[in-house]
């Protein structure tokens, strides 16, 4: 079981970001790491960037903020929403993936997510993975 912190709210802004889409249905787990694979590989450097993830109607979507090191790169532009957020941290998500998706599912379970916005992964570094669940 990986550490955790303490959940903890916070006020987000929108985050405008370019991204690539899985497989609709495959699974999540196999989605998720083919379109960070396509994404990242479009990019000049991976060097400071921030990286999200989000399931959109059963499609995983592989994001990266946009900066200034990004113009010219044809991809789809999204905005995700800004709100108030519950994050959860999971520390060492690379050698525990297989929790994601668990602690994903123990926080649509909380009766104040707001679910007209998604939950948001944050990858904040390769030892740190942040769940942003949206709440009312």
């Amino acid at each position: 079981m990986p550490s955790q912190k303490p959940d903890r709210i916070a006020e987000l802004t929108a985050i405008e970001v370019i991204y690539e889409n899985g497989e609709k249905g495959r699974p999540i787990s196999e989605q998720a790491p083919a379109a960070f694979d396509r994404l990242e590989a479009r990019l000049p450097s991976l060097r400071g960037k921030k990286f999200y993830g989000a399931v959109i109607d059963g499609q995983y979507r592989a994001c990266a903020a946009i900066d200034e090191h990004m113009v010219g790169i044809d991809l789809p532009r999204w905005l995700i929403p800004g709100g108030r957020y519950l994050i959860r941290t999971i520390a060492d998500w690379e050698q525990h993936r297989d929790s994601i998706g668990t602690t994903v599912a123990a926080l649509l379970d909380r009766a104040d997510i707001d679910r007209t916005r998604p939950v948001i992964e944050f990858y904040r570094s390769q030892a740190e993975l942040r769940i942003l669940a949206p709440i009312k």
